[in-house]
């Protein structure tokens, strides 16, 4: 065989390699089977995921599961939520409890490389932070010395209070609890001094769980860097790549001005091919690569519209958690948010 055909087939190879469907791995097909998407996430945190009087969840983190359910099984709704507390949500996702794991989850190396699970990308930009009394007069973290910190264990948080505590030299006494709701009444009571978390979820605590929020006030210092984002588990590329995907498809909606309201308007009307590749409406079918059908991120974005609307339904300034967009925006709008081309 000549060189140049030895080349020539080698390529005809690759392309038919690049275009070929994925094939369902054992967790998809399992969802498939089972006609809903088992997701992981928090006890009950406002403006992520929590439960009305009527068992309805709602957050930022259930609409990535309702996202990936609509991308998949064609029903946003087609989600069974699975209430897991800090020290129970990685032991849920590596037996199998649950499909997906969106609770407000820090993305680190440890976590990412020892647990048997794929981080899907970021959902929130956050850092840790303290609340304290108002009337304790206490301006910055640094005059915390030997302050009572309540905080929540098998968390982040409290391997970030440690080293906080030991580099400025603060000699503060962590006060641990295994569940947030603990923690939390233990602040609210007096027993501790401070309370810490991420900043969204200080925000999120003061609002829903504190009964004069204004007496209580979010110190400036941020300690940590805590990418927040959704894990499923290792053993099934096609459904890792799906979730991935999904998300993508959520951030890049929202810089080409696809929202929930207007998303049948854009797919039926625009001649923008980054659009149409993105709603199924042109010839590309970019849900043959994913072992879905081409309107899959179309489905993704009529149910819970794109990254921006579902911050600011549940997060943003106009909501009472009362956060700003500030790293979370999009790259182009001076954000850490930037997804790959779905193309």
């Amino acid at each position: 065989m000549s060189r140049k055909l030895f080349v020539t087939l080698g390529a005809v190879a690759a392309l038919g390699l690049a275009s070929s469907p994925a094939l369902a791995g054992k967790d998809l097909d399992a969802i498939k089977a089972r006609g809903a998407l088992v997701c992981g996430v928090n006890t009950g945190l406002a403006g992520f995921s929590a439960a009305d009087s009527q068992g309805k969840w709602s957050g930022l983190d259930v609409d990535y599961c309702r996202a990936l359910a609509a991308a998949i099984l064609g029903d946003g709704n087609k989600v069974r939520y699975s209430p897991l507390t800090a020290q129970q949500r990685f032991t849920a996702l590596q037996s199998g409890e649950i499909d997906v794991l969106s609770r407000n989850t820090t993305w680190t190396l440890t976590r990412d490389a020892s647990l048997g699970m794929h981080f899907v990308g970021v959902t929130f930009y956050d850092g840790q932070g303290f609340m304290v009394p108002k009337k304790l007069n206490v301006k910055s973290a640094k005059q915390l010395k030997g302050a009572t910190v309540c905080v929540q264990s098998g968390t982040t948080t409290e391997l970030n209070l440690t080293d906080y505590s030991r580099a400025n030299n603060l000699a503060m006494k962590p006060v641990v609890f295994e569940k947030q709701e603990a923690s939390t009444g233990a602040y609210f009571s007096g027993r501790c001094q401070v309370f810490t978390t991420d900043a969204s979820g200080l925000a999120s605590i003061r609002s829903k769980e504190a009964q004069k929020p204004d007496d209580h006030i979010i110190l400036p210092e941020l300690i940590s860097k805590e990418p927040l984002g959704p894990s499923v588990r290792r053993g099934d590329d096609e459904f890792f790549a799906i979730a991935k995907w999904v998300l993508n498809a959520l951030l890049e909606a929202e810089e080409h001005g696809i929202t929930s309201a207007n998303v049948d308007e854009m797919k039926k009307d625009s001649k923008n091919p980054g659009v149409m590749r993105l709603l199924g409406a042109g010839t590309e079918d970019t849900g043959k690569v994913l072992g879905l059908d081409k309107e899959w991120a179309y489905r993704a974005i009529k149910t819970v519209g794109n990254y921006g609307e579902i911050f600011e339904r549940h997060v943003g300034p106009k909501t009472p958690i009362n956060l700003p967009r500030g790293t979370n925006n999009l790259w182009s709008k001076g954000g850490l948010m930037y997804a790959p081309p779905v193309r």
